[in-house]
C-alpha cells in the first residue's frame, strides 16, 4: 500500500463506521445494554448502583467489540453482498479487507488494554468473545450449511454476543459487585431474549423478497411471529423471576411488554409487510432503559 493510501485509511475507516455502524443506533444500544446489565446485576445484591469508571470501560469495550463483529461480518458476507448488496463498502472498494483486518487488530489491542485496568478475568472474557467470533468465521468458510441455513447460523453465531454479556457480568462478579448464583443466568437470559426478539422481528415478514435471509422464510410468517412474541414473553418472565420479590415497583420494566404485544397484533392483522420496526426497537431500548433506571432508583 502506498504512503498516500495509508494516509487515507483513517478517513476510509471513519466513513465505513458511519455507514455500517452508525453510532446513533449501535453505540446507543451498547451503552444501554451495559448500563442495564451492570446496573441490574449490582442492584440484585441490594446495593444502590451508580456508574463508575469501570462502567465506562465496560461500555466502551462492548461498543468496540460490536464494531469488531460488524467488521468481521462485512468480510464473511462478501460473496452474498456482491449479489444482493452491491453498494456495500467492501464490494465497492470503499474499504478493503486488509484495512478491516488492521482495524480489528487495533480494536483487539485497545479492549485488551482497557480491561487490563479492570482484572485478568475481564481481559480473558472479552478476548473469548472476539476469539469465538473469529472461529465462527472460519467455520462459515468451511461449511455452506452453517453459512446458508438461517436458523442454524443464528444458533452458532449468537453465542458471540452472549459472551459479551458474560464479559460484563463476569467482570462484575470477579470484582465482587455482582452475585454469582442463579440470578446471573436469569439476567443473561433476559438480555438474550430482548435481543433475539429484535433479531426475529426484523427478519419476520409475510413476503420473502428474492435472496432475503428471513426467519419467516424457514418457519413461515405465523410461526416466526410466534417465536418473536415468545422471546418477548421470555424476557418478561425473567424480569418477574428477578424482580417480583421487590413488589410492584420492581416490575416496572415489564410494562414494555405492551410493545411486542402491539407488534404481534399489528403484524397478524396486516397480513402483509413485516413486523413493525418501531415496536421491536422500542422494546429493546425501552427495556434496557427501564432496567437501568430501576437499578439507579431502587436499592
Amino acid at each position: 500500500m502506498s504512503t498516500v493510501l495509508v494516509s487515507h485509511v483513517p478517513a476510509r475507516l471513519a466513513r465505513f463506521v458511519l455507514r455500517m455502524f452508525p453510532p446513533r443506533t449501535h453505540a446507543v444500544y451498547g451503552l444501554l445494554w451495559v448500563l442495564a446489565l451492570e446496573g441490574t446485576a449490582v442492584s440484585l445484591t441490594g446495593t444502590a448502583w451508580r456508574p463508575t469508571g469501570a462502567t465506562w470501560v465496560r461500555v466502551l469495550s462492548v461498543v468496540l467489540a460490536l464494531l469488531f463483529l460488524r467488521m468481521l461480518d462485512e468480510q464473511k458476507d462478501l460473496a452474498y453482498d456482491r449479489v444482493h448488496h452491491p453498494d456495500r463498502p467492501l464490494v465497492t472498494g470503499a474499504i478493503t479487507a486488509a484495512e478491516l483486518r488492521g482495524a480489528m487488530a487495533a480494536l483487539t489491542a485497545v479492549v485488551t488494554g482497557l480491561n487490563a485496568a479492570l482484572s485478568p478475568v475481564a481481559v480473558l472474557l472479552i478476548l473469548a468473545a472476539l476469539g469465538y467470533a473469529l472461529l465462527l468465521a472460519a467455520l462459515e468458510r468451511l461449511s455452506a450449511t452453517v453459512r446458508d441455513r438461517q436458523l442454524l447460523n443464528l444458533a452458532v453465531t449468537y453465542p458471540a454476543q452472549v459472551l459479551l454479556g458474560v464479559y460484563v457480568y463476569g467482570s462484575l462478579a470477579a470484582a465482587g459487585t455482582a452475585p454469582a448464583d442463579w440470578r446471573a443466568g436469569a439476567l443473561l437470559a433476559l438480555c438474550a431474549c430482548v435481543f433475539l426478539h429484535f433479531e426475529f422481528a426484523r427478519k419476520t415478514a409475510w413476503e420473502t423478497p428474492p435472496g432475503a435471509r428471513l426467519y419467516s422464510a424457514a418457519l413461515g410468517p405465523r410461526r416466526s411471529a410466534a417465536v418473536t412474541a415468545a422471546l418477548a414473553a421470555g424476557a418478561v418472565g425473567c424480569e418477574a423471576a428477578l424482580f417480583l420479590p421487590d413488589g410492584p415497583a420492581g416490575l416496572l420494566p415489564c410494562l414494555t411488554a405492551a410493545l411486542p404485544a402491539w407488534g404481534l397484533w399489528r403484524f397478524l392483522r396486516a397480513r402483509r409487510g413485516g413486523w413493525p420496526p418501531s415496536a421491536a426497537t422500542g422494546f429493546v431500548a425501552g427495556t434496557h432503559l427501564a432496567l437501568a433506571v430501576r437499578a439507579a432508583v431502587l436499592p
